[in-house]
């Protein structure tokens, strides 16, 4: 018996589990001190956020707040030197930078989007404990929602989408985003994002806004027969961009939500369209579209937008009804 255990102790597979024990205990060790380094916070912030767009977003936004304040990109030193900062200070820069932004006379939304990327860094970074501040005193912008949900109507947005020439490879796409945008009221993120083994039958997953899991919307036979011409001569891998660039410098490149810009702004113009139009205002118009056509069915419209909440749609309907200026006609008549 105690032969056995001196055996046991003096044993090379003994000698191995303490060296393992020791490993392990220093490579963990070493993970958590990366994670705090000066270049990790960030790149481990960015991996937090819960969409790529989201990261391109927060990235974008964090890079303009550097460069605004310190006319340098954004880098770990940078970083580190602002987490640092005493809490006076580091508010003080903040909103310095948002009376910038408001001097540029951006919009509000886009003013509430780059302070959040900055107070989401500042957040991740308490937690990891190397920050000494918080930013909940610099507050946010009031917003106004959806202020212009107008759109164009069917009969133009058929005039856009007719003077595709869909017999060319750029016009089998360029048909087949612009059916997307109509059919299904898609944001832009949510067409460039889609890669060719999302298109499945007759449905497509896509993610929503803010979200990280894919979801499977229907498709109609208009819209699925778009998608497969333009499958067809896309070709290409399954986790591949199902939409990508054309053009020679940046061919076979996802299509960047820009490009997907232009090209709605460049049908609307062929087609003599007065509003300025993009993917959104496609979307507002899908939208406000089937509002019309199923009586104000807000219900059944949020399935197809996608919207979180309600709400949203009463606004879209109250507006398509001009509910406001009904209202106001009659209380003039009053007086």
């Amino acid at each position: 018996m105690t032969d056995n255990k001196i055996v046991l102790i003096d044993s090379p597979l003994a000698e191995d589990n303490s060296s393992l024990r020791s490993t392990t205990t220093s490579s963990i060790g070493s993970i958590a001190r990366s994670l705090v380094a000066d270049d990790n916070i960030w790149a481990e912030f960015l991996k937090l956020q819960i969409s790529e767009h989201t990261k391109r977003t927060y990235a974008s936004a964090l890079n303009d707040f550097f460069v605004q304040m310190t006319e340098a990109k954004v880098n770990p030193h940078q970083i580190r030197e602002f987490l640092n900062l005493p809490s006076a200070q580091a508010i003080a820069v903040v909103l310095s930078y948002r009376a910038r932004l408001l001097d540029l006379n951006l919009s509000p939304n886009t003013i509430n989007t780059r302070l959040a990327a900055i107070k989401s860094l500042v957040n991740h970074a308490r937690k990891l404990s190397q920050c000494g501040f918080s930013l909940e005193d610099v507050a946010s912008l009031k917003v106004e929602i959806y202020r212009d949900t107008s759109g164009v109507e069917p009969d133009v947005y058929r005039v856009m989408i007719e003077a595709i020439d869909r017999e060319t490879v750029g016009g089998k796409r360029d048909y087949a985003i612009m059916r997307l945008l109509w059919d299904n009221a898609l944001r832009r993120s949510e067409v460039t994002a889609v890669n060719i083994e999302d298109f499945q039958l007759d449905k497509l997953w896509i993610i929503r806004k803010g979200k990280i899991q894919k979801i499977a919307i229907d498709l109609a036979v208009k819209t699925r027969l778009a998608l497969n011409e333009w499958s067809i001569v896309r070709g290409g891998e399954a986790s591949e961009p199902l939409f990508i660039a054309l053009d020679n410098r940046s061919y076979g490149n996802r299509l960047s939500g820009r490009s997907l810009g232009y090209l709605v702004e460049r049908l609307a113009q062929g087609a003599d369209v007065e509003k300025r139009m993009s993917p959104h205002r496609v979307r507002h118009s899908s939208i406000t579209a089937y509002l019309d056509l199923s009586d104000g069915n807000v219900r059944d419209a949020r399935l197809l937008s996608g919207h979180a909440k309600l709400e949203t749609l009463v606004i879209y309907d109250d507006r398509r009804k001009n509910v406001q200026g009904k209202v106001s006609s009659k209380l003039a008549d009053l007086v």
